[in-house]
């Protein structure tokens, strides 16, 4: 992909501001073996007015192949996920996991100054990445039309609750707004108790996700075409994305999905306690991995039995595996269960706490937790890149650092200001 164009006072010819590159040389962290220096991203440069979690793990993804990213915060307060959670300085650790590799200004979007600085970033950018309402850059003069105009290869990123478009297009939401109305929250929990909230915030996570891959494929039709393009992102429709197949099933049969946790295709599964109180997961969801269970606990005739025999009488009689199930966990302690699922070929899990994830044998060979530098505060544990590409492998070069860690050189080295320039924007709170 083709960057867009640089000034000769661009990022790779400042030494003060290739703090990336210069960081690569003494401390690179890969999610796989090194085998080719370049990365996917390496000169796409992402624009980032995104705060809490969407639009910047968007960013995160492609910063962590390559992309350069330059996220702006409001100064003297910044993206509200610095706050939310535990913290050291100004900086959550939730902040410095979903904003590392990223170049820090501060930048107030609301005065003028500021938005001719975001008009002469977009000059040189790739990609806009943007969380606003709808209507809101637009009353400053930095909607798509008016950014397109600057920069007719710009691909920007619009996320939002509930979509540009659309009656409730103006209603504030987070990922709890969103699970609720893309259908999510209703099918979460017991059948006999409220709906269950689901967490993490997957919704936001999603939706970076599917933003970056819209991203990915706008820039592919931009490097064949030469034509930018704009992407609506939703947080709903990234929740309702993801229910499984029973948008088919209400839209045909009328059935609505319920909560419970009898496996809704008839198949046993779910969470079970041990003798111990321990609590582990399995998942039988085919012919073959229903025989093996009913070997393990003893009752090989099973799969025969009419009531379990067939996809339409198996959804009704479930109930008595589970009864069965219950009864053969609590029986035995943990590590007898898992040794036998084991044994039996089939799949399962223990349900992990966070410590137990620290002390697991397979995190610690694969490394899907790495030790991050983080500016004053040493280095931090966070999870590795994902997925491993085995030529290119993402890299983590620090975490999110302190609130406009970048922001003079990112004005001197990409836009050409001076020092009197900086220091008076700096005197007038636009950085």
């Amino acid at each position: 992909m083709r960057c867009a164009t640089s000034s000769t006072r661009g990022f790779g010819r400042s030494r003060t501001y290739d703090f990336h590159r210069r960081r690569r040389a003494a401390s690179v962290l890969d999610s796989g073996a090194m085998t080719d220096a370049r990365l996917p991203l390496d000169g796409i440069r992402v624009l980032e007015l995104a705060q809490v979690v969407a639009g910047p793990f968007c960013g995160t993804l492609m910063a962590e192949f390559g992309a350069e990213v330059i996220k702006t915060e409001m100064p003297g307060r910044g993206d509200d996920l610095r706050r939310l959670g535990p913290s050291e300085g100004d900086c959550s650790y939730w902040f410095a996991v979903d904003n590392r590799n990223k170049k820090l200004m501060t930048l107030d979007l609301h005065a003028a100054k500021g938005q001719d600085i975001v008009r002469r970033l977009v000059a040189h950018c790739d990609v806009v990445l943007e969380n606003f309402r709808p209507g809101v850059l637009e009353r400053w003069g930095l909607g798509w039309e008016a950014l397109h105009a600057i920069n007719p290869r710009l691909v920007m990123a619009r996320i939002t609750a509930f979509g540009q478009t659309g009656p409730l297009n103006q209603g504030p939401g987070y990922a709890a707004i969103a699970s609720a109305f893309g259908g999510t929250w209703y099918v979460n929990g017991h059948a006999d108790r409220p709906p269950a909230r689901p967490t993490p915030v997957y919704p936001d996570y999603m939706t970076g996700l599917f933003t970056a891959f819209g991203v990915l494929a706008a820039l592919r039709h931009r490097d064949a075409t030469g034509e930018g393009q704009w992407i609506d992102a939703a947080l709903y429709e990234s929740a309702f994305r993801v229910m499984e197949y029973t948008t088919t099933l209400y839209g045909r049969q009328h059935v609505v999905r319920e909560r419970g946790e009898l496996q809704h295709a008839g198949w046993p599964g779910g969470a079970f306690r041990t003798l111990d109180e321990k609590w582990i997961v399995f998942t039988a969801p085919a012919q073959h991995l229903f025989e093996r269970l009913c070997a393990m606990i003893g009752q090989p005739d099973l799969p025969r039995d009419p009531r379990f025999a067939s996809a339409t009488e198996r959804p009704k009689h479930i109930g008595v595996i589970v009864d069965l199930m219950r009864q053969w966990f609590a029986a035995r302690p943990a590590a007898k269960a898992l040794a036998e699922l084991t044994g039996h070929d089939i799949p399962h899990s223990p349900i992990m706490s966070m410590a137990d994830i620290f002390a697991d044998p397979h995190y610690r060979a694969r490394g899907t937790i790495i030790d991050v530098p983080a500016e004053g505060m040493g280095t931090l544990p966070q999870p590795t890149v994902v997925p491993r590409l085995s030529r290119t492998p993402g890299r983590v070069t620090h975490a999110g650092a302190r609130l406009g860690r970048h922001t003079d050189e990112i004005l001197s080295g990409l836009l050409g200001l001076t020092d009197g320039e900086i220091a008076t924007l700096h005197a007038e709170g636009v950085v």
